[in-house]
């Protein structure tokens, strides 16, 4: 049987979309009638991060201050303290510890934002849906390895908590959706995408599309203006056409 739910979700203050969400009862714990969608977009709501009550105010990251903090060892941002209780799932982490471990990661030696996994093909199978129940303790292994090689590989840290909660493990899930929020609101944090100069900062292009499928938002093409990437949507579906990405930080830097 399937219920449906239905949520009205502000993001920022300038378009409403409806989330639907399916609640799925059913006797076969059959992989295809998971609702990734749903975990998070609930876990979203609890957590209150950026949907319902997001604030108008928005602060573009200053790359300086956080080069400056994640480098001093006196800092509560020094980086590798702070990456390590990120890797622990430490729930105690605030928006600024969030804000430096994403904007400061592109000052880390390991940061490649062109880099494609060599994972991605295993992966893929996980994302389009193609295991089963039996697959998930391998999942999780392989996910856990991705992000062992890139930490903020967002689709990657969503899909592992999703796997956990799969596997019954609803502690390591939350704790990792809360991360995996915590990182996302970093990115809507920095501005409100309305044009080039107040887009949302991003370290990498795909986590463009981590926030619009979160959203369930669908695009309709992407160009490059400025230091910008803009995401136009379909004429009239949202309350605004598009938004912008400012890619600037990594933008031609392979």
């Amino acid at each position: 049987m399937l219920t449906i739910y239905s949520y009205k979700c502000k993001i920022k203050t300038f378009f409403t979309i409806s989330i639907h969400i399916p609640y799925i009862y059913t006797r076969k714990k059959s992989f295809a009638t998971m609702n990734i969608k749903a975990f998070f977009i609930l876990f979203f709501i609890s957590l209150s991060v950026s949907l319902q009550a997001q604030k108008t105010e928005f602060q573009a990251p200053d790359y300086s201050l956080i080069k400056k903090n994640i480098e001093d060892k006196s800092s509560e941002f020094y980086y590798p303290r702070v990456l390590k209780r990120l890797k622990e799932n430490d729930t105690l982490l605030t928006n600024e510890h969030y804000r430096h471990l994403y904007f400061g990661f592109t000052f880390q030696k390991n940061y490649k934002p062109y880099k494609v996994s060599k994972k991605n093909d295993e992966l893929k199978k996980y994302y389009l849906g193609e295991v089963t129940e039996k697959d998930f303790p391998k999942g999780i292994k392989l996910f856990t390895e991705e992000l062992e090689e890139n930490p903020f590989n967002l689709r990657a840290m969503n899909y592992l908590a999703y796997l956990y909660h799969l596997n019954k493990d609803e502690v390591t899930a939350k704790k990792m959706s809360k991360n995996f929020h915590g990182l996302l609101d970093a990115v809507l944090s920095s501005g409100d995408g309305q044009k080039c100069e107040t887009g949302f900062h991003v370290i990498a292009v795909p986590d463009e599309y981590v926030l619009l499928n979160m959203f369930q938002m669908e695009t309709q093409s992407q160009s490059y203006s400025g230091k910008c990437d803009y995401i136009e949507f379909e004429k009239d579906k949202y309350k605004v056409p598009g938004l912008y990405f400012d890619v600037s930080i990594f933008y031609g830097k392979f």
